[in-house]
């Protein structure tokens, strides 16, 4: 599995830079670019959410099983992310279109 490092603040699942999901969704079919790339499993923290969370002291794994769609990436191997290490980005995200897999390299030639 890749360590996933996540700097999406505004999501949901992310808990000091990692994720607490077991495993997420990069959405990007025909992405040639890691900004045609996005976290499909993102979910927009709300207000009364980042209370909720604010008093969890668990951490969550950096250790993520990672699903992608993005066919092109050298890194994707029947729709399972191969890279030792990925970054999922966007940092003021509001919806999962604003998010994307900065380790995305297309293999495309």
């Amino acid at each position: 599995m890749p360590e996933l490092k996540c700097t999406v603040q505004t999501c949901l699942h992310n808990k000091n830079f990692y994720c607490d999901l077991d495993g997420i969704k990069v959405g990007g079919n025909s992405a040639k670019r890691a900004e045609e790339t996005c976290c499909d499993s993102f979910e927009e923290r709300k207000d009364s959410a980042t209370n909720q969370y604010s008093n969890i002291t668990g951490e969550a794994s950096p250790l993520s099983r990672i699903d992608c769609k993005a066919e092109e990436c050298m890194y994707n191997e029947n729709c399972k992310c191969h890279a030792g290490k990925i970054s999922v980005e966007g940092s003021r995200a509001c919806k999962c279109d604003e998010t994307e897999c900065a380790t995305f390299e297309c293999g495309c030639a």
